[in-house]
């Protein structure tokens, strides 16, 4: 049966809204942060390091200074590089199958993530999803010239306007505070999911809250026959 939709564009976060990539980096942060004399995370310390730009996380998290923050980047880059970018990491249950129809539905797609852009290309090549995206977009390798939440959803839009995707009523979906407060800069309405990182309050300023693979499907696609609805809503 045909689909249709609200939007005319998809953003997507990756960490915690397609990928759950939290094996790797807990591991990764361990390495890095005793490198330079700093305990290692628990898994529960993943909610304050999934999300942000790592250039800020290591300031916020350990009052690294930006000099030694940018130092740590660089190292936690070559531990990533050498470990390979998608070790560890795997696709959230259904979100594979739900970009998939949203594709067949003729709706352009891109991504938007706080992840270096290499990173992005490279789980979105391994898990067969690229084909799926007009743009893969994502942090510029230094975290300075595309380094905030809001720097990288204007460059998804701009490669989606070149791609000649209508980009007139675009929504983001992800799954931290970050995703709503850079979305706000553009206007932009977000879908937050439930099943990433996020904190209790994180969602607050989202457009719609949902917890399942299928309530994000019913608020992006809607079957021709059915009169469309919104099956959730935000928290505030």
């Amino acid at each position: 049966m045909p689909a249709r939709s609200p939007y005319t564009c998809v953003l997507w976060d990756v960490d915690g809204t397609i990928v759950d990539a939290s094996d790797g980096i807990l591991r990764r942060l361990g390495i890095v942060l005793e490198h330079f004399g700093h305990a290692a995370p628990t898994r529960a310390d993943l909610v304050h390091w999934i999300g942000p730009p790592m250039f800020d996380s290591f300031q916020d998290n350990v009052g690294m200074t930006p000099k030694q923050s940018a130092e740590a980047v660089t190292y936690y880059r070559t531990v990533g590089k050498a470990d390979g970018y998608t070790t560890g990491a795997h696709l959230f249950p259904g979100i594979a199958a739900l970009i998939g129809e949203v594709a067949a539905a003729g709706i352009p797609q891109a991504t938007a993530s706080s992840k270096p852009e290499v990173q992005v290309v490279a789980l979105m090549e391994h898990f067969a999803l690229a084909g799926r995206f007009e743009a893969l977009a994502g942090s510029t390798p230094d975290e300075k010239t595309l380094a905030t939440k809001a720097d990288v959803i204007g460059e998804a839009l701009r490669r989606l306007r070149v791609a000649g995707a209508d980009i007139s009523r675009p929504v983001l979906i992800g799954d931290r505070h970050h995703d709503i407060e850079g979305a706000a800069e553009h206007g932009i309405p977000v879908i937050f999911v439930r099943w990433g990182f996020s904190a209790p309050d994180e969602a607050n300023g989202a457009a719609a809250v949902v917890q399942t693979v299928a309530e994000l499907r019913a608020l992006l696609l809607q079957d021709a026959a059915i009169p469309a609805h919104a099956t959730a809503h935000g928290d505030g």
